[in-house]
Parts: structure tokens; C-alpha cells; sequence
């Protein structure tokens, strides 16, 4: 990425508001544009941490009037905003809150600001609803969620594409497959998998039940790197998947998971049986449009990933 904080005809990089900044997908969006010489504001409920070029705001956006975030967004000079906040939840009205009315917050204050920002809205593919085994989703399939995590976030990105095509934002939405790698939420499969390994006695094993599911993942850093080309990018109303293209078998990634962490083969016991999942069976991501497109493809090996995640909790 480039680190000069200028753009290709010299003029400052615009400042950029990266949305949930404390998230596991929020920290490394937010890392991507200060490595590649952006100013940087930090928003998320809890106050974000300090870092070089970096401005922290803690503010409720679900809760806040669309007013008082204009006010945040301005006084930064924001003129990029990553919609990073969000992740699976209980309820379907808890959803509805995190994803769909909270993006409307934000594009209401979008409307108040001097000008039209970029905004790039971190999707997921589980918008398109289960597809049949051994598809490639492609941006072409039109959406059909059946979770209520789905459709929350079908109906935020739609909002998001919407409002590009009126000219209220320059949007554009990235519909990424599962996320992992160096800080993954602990709430994910494979996060609380690491965690509970790294807790259970010295010599005990991790009893799993796993079903025949296979999922697309990406690198959480491949995915910052990703926001990043699109908001550089001239792109706007389209949505874009991101992930490798490659659909892993649950057990396959947990025996690697243990093998990059060093361990024995024999700290897990798996057993096959059918478990109640959040997301859809199979998703294996057509990535030739974000190629195309931003010139993004994934960089990180699914090795490196998994021992990148083990290192990370060690170091926290």
C-alpha cells in the first residue's frame, strides 16, 4: 500500500472515519489507511484507542441524531466513511438496530454535510441467502437472506446503494465471506475455538461437534486492504464480494488450526454432527469482479491466518 500521504497529484489525503473502530474488522481498517498515510478518526461506543495520526470519538451511532454525527464527521474533515460496526447478534430487532437503522443514522448525516462522502459499507455474503453447494456466488445472484442477520444487512446495504445512486453518498458495498486471522471476534466459530484451546487444562482436549459445512474465509487483513482500494477507487452504487474463492470444510480448518498453532493432533475430538450455524452451509465467493474492479485479490495464505490468530491471543 502507499504510504505517501498524498494522492497521485499531490494534494493531502482526505481524513477517513472508520465506524466500530475498536471491532476486530474495525482495528485493521483502521491500521490499512494510517499505514497508507491517512488521518484517521476513530468512532465507536467505547473510546478507541490512541495512535499516531489517529482521532477517537466515542459515540453511540445507533443513538446519536444524525446531526451530532454530521458534527463529528466535519469537525474531522472527514470526506471517507467505513461502516465497520455490526456482527451477529441475537434478536431480530437487536439486527435490525445494528444494521439497518444505524446505517440510516448514518447516511442521514451524510445528507448534512458539505459535500457527498465516500463511503464504503463492509457487507457480508450471507446478504445472498443460502446458495446450492458448489456454487460461486457472484455478484449477479440476487439477494435472498433468510436470518435475520442477512436481511438486516441486505436492507443497510441496499440503503447504502440507494443513496449512492441519488447522489447523497459515493457509495459503494463490500459483501465479505467469513473474516479471520489476527484478532478475530471471539465470538466467531473459529475465535472462541483459539480461545477455548488456549484456556483448557495442560494436557486436555477440546471436544467439538462439526457438521459437513464448508465456508469461504478471508484474512481480515486482506479485507482492510480491500476497504481501502475502494475508497481510493472511482467506484460507486455496486456492491463487490470479497473473499479467497475457496470454500474450507470445518474440520479440515480446524486440524491446520491446530497444526500452525504447534499442537497435537489429538487436543481436539470432533464428532460429526449436525450444528446449528448462523450462516449458510456452503459460500465460495466469485471474486473476479473485485480483480477487475479495485485490483484486490487475497494475499494471505489460510496457514499463515490461522497462525497469525493463534499469535495474536498469545500477544493480548
Amino acid at each position: 500500500m502507499p504510504t505517501d500521504p498524498t494522492d497521485p497529484a499531490g494534494a493531502p489525503r482526505p481524513a477517513v472515519a472508520v465506524l466500530g473502530a475498536t471491532g476486530s474488522i474495525g482495528r485493521q481498517v483502521a491500521s490499512a489507511f494510517e499505514t497508507s498515510g491517512y488521518r484517521v478518526l476513530a468512532v465507536a461506543r467505547r473510546r478507541p484507542p490512541a495512535a499516531a495520526g489517529r482521532t477517537c470519538t466515542a459515540l453511540d451511532l445507533a443513538a446519536a441524531p444524525a446531526a451530532r454525527i454530521a458534527e463529528v464527521l466535519a469537525a474531522a474533515g472527514a470526506r471517507i466513511v467505513v461502516n465497520a460496526t455490526g456482527g451477529w447478534l441475537a434478536s431480530a430487532e437487536d439486527n435490525r438496530q445494528a444494521h439497518t437503522r444505524l446505517v440510516g443514522h448514518l447516511l442521514d448525516a451524510a445528507r448534512l454535510l458539505p459535500a457527498p462522502p465516500r463511503f464504503v459499507q463492509i457487507g457480508s455474503i450471507h446478504e445472498y441467502g443460502p446458495v446450492p453447494e458448489g456454487t460461486d456466488i457472484d455478484e449477479a445472484r440476487p439477494p435472498r437472506p433468510r436470518t435475520p442477520y442477512g436481511r438486516s444487512k441486505l436492507a443497510g446495504s441496499n440503503a447504502v446503494l440507494q443513496a449512492s445512486r441519488a447522489g447523497h453518498v459515493q457509495g459503494v458495498v463490500l459483501r465479505a465471506v467469513n473474516v479471520y486471522g489476527p484478532g478475530a471476534a471471539a465470538g466467531s466459530f473459529l475465535g472462541s475455538v483459539v480461545r477455548r484451546l488456549r484456556a483448557r487444562e495442560p494436557g486436555g482436549r477440546l471436544r467439538l461437534q462439526v457438521n459437513g459445512d464448508r465456508r469461504d474465509y478471508v484474512d481480515v487483513r486482506d479485507l482492510a486492504d480491500a476497504v481501502v482500494r475502494a475508497a481510493e477507487s472511482p467506484l460507486a452504487g455496486r456492491s463487490v464480494n470479497i473473499g479467497r474463492g475457496e470454500a474450507l470444510g470445518m474440520r479440515r480448518l480446524l486440524t491446520l488450526l491446530v497444526a500452525e498453532a504447534g499442537l497435537d493432533a489429538g487436543v481436539l475430538e470432533l464428532t460429526d454432527q449436525p450444528v446449528a450455524s448462523h450462516g449458510a452451509g456452503w459460500t465460495r465467493a466469485d471474486i473476479r469482479l473485485a480483480d477487475r474492479l479495485l485490483a484486490w485479490r487475497p494475499k494471505t495464505s489460510v496457514g499463515q491466518s490461522l497462525r497469525d490468530m493463534w499469535q495474536h491471543t498469545a500477544d493480548t
